[in-house]
């Protein structure tokens, strides 16, 4: 496994994530962190869902994210009449052979962009569930590993729009995050204009990172060190939901993973080592909204679920620093204690 070795190649790396994103944000105009969370998924081997109304750049971001990374890319348009062998792939006899041949699908690629997602069946959305979860596609009683870095960028409308389908509670679960783009500020939007009014970004838009930079990358991610507190702290938050009244359906011990995953990659993108409860507290909206339930009550009283861990976030206690590390992932360095936090005001 590979580990930070020094400082200096903490700081390599992190050079390689801000040309990504420098090249992301040339056309994603005015989001620096929706950009942010789209990296922290990426580095942390999550998939992301994102979610808006039409014409805000969700497909875009998707592109724009996968073209900056010299790896195989994969766009699945998905419709009310796709299928599911379409995205895993099926074997066709062979008349030459005299066997059959497995053609693979759309799913056999580093970075697969499902654009509206919501708009395909839910029997042609459970085709992603075994790829989502453990990399890899079953057909016929043969198992096929998934290329490596892979990750699921998947679009979708809000369910009240035309013609969608709600995506299931385990389709859900498997994204790490879920992201909205929103509409852009007046300046930014006067900025597309003159970039975007002429030509696309994308057509231009070249790779400034390599699929194997990014192995690293995540390599260096499983490395950042997460002190019992803080892992305390995750639990917390996650059991919160689970007992909250507001809620139906709590969040899963997939979420809690999730979202130390998602802290420690946050954490790196900061450039330490070590992971502070407000990597934590910064993330837990977007890795654990989309996962929840709201009660037919908390409906009726507009509550979103948004608001619900907004409102754990605050009653939480945040952990108090803990007492100085004797070393970070066995280099034998020694690891700063992370400072006390206030609880977050809303």
């Amino acid at each position: 496994m590979t580990t930070y070795d020094d400082r200096a190649s903490l700081t390599d790396l992190t050079a390689v994530v801000e040309r990504v994103r420098e090249s992301v944000e040339g056309v994603i105009e005015g989001k620096p962190e929706v950009v942010r969370l789209s990296l922290t998924v990426l580095l942390a081997e999550g998939h992301l869902l994102i979610e808006d109304v039409p014409g805000v750049g969700k497909t875009m971001l998707a592109k724009a994210l996968a073209r900056s990374i010299d790896c195989s890319v994969r766009r699945i348009q998905f419709t009310p009449d796709l299928l599911p062998s379409d995205i895993t792939g099926v074997s066709i006899w062979d008349q030459q052979r005299r066997d059959f041949e497995f053609k693979p699908g759309a799913i056999f690629a580093q970075v697969v962009i499902g654009d509206e997602i919501n708009r395909a069946s839910p029997k042609t959305q459970s085709a992603l569930l075994e790829s989502m979860e453990e990399r890899q596609v079953t057909i016929d009683g043969k198992t096929y590993e998934l290329p490596s870095p892979f990750m699921v960028v998947a679009t979708q409308n809000p369910v009240e729009m035309e013609g969608t389908y709600p995506l299931p509670e385990a389709q859900r679960d498997r994204f790490m995050a879920r992201v909205s783009v929103g509409y852009p500020s007046a300046e930014a939007e006067l900025h597309m204009l003159d970039v975007h009014g002429g030509v696309s970004p994308l057509e231009d838009l070249q790779p400034v990172a390599h699929a194997h930079e990014i192995l690293k990358l995540i390599e260096a991610v499983r490395g950042v060190h997460v002190a019992e507190p803080v892992r305390r702290y995750a639990v917390d938050l996650v059991g919160a939901t689970r007992t909250h009244p507001d809620l139906r359906l709590g969040a899963s011990p997939r979420a809690t993973l999730h979202l130390l995953r998602a802290a420690k990659a946050s954490a790196a993108l900061s450039g330490r080592e070590y992971a502070l409860p407000d990597d934590v507290q910064a993330l837990a909206v977007a890795v654990l909204a989309h996962r929840l339930l709201p009660t037919a009550q908390a409906q009726l009283n507009r509550r979103t679920a948004e608001q619900v861990v907004e409102e754990i976030l605050q009653r939480t206690p945040v952990p108090a620093a803990p007492p100085q590390q004797s070393g970070f992932g066995g280099l034998g360095r020694g690891v700063p204690a992370y400072p006390q936090q206030p609880p977050r005001r809303l």
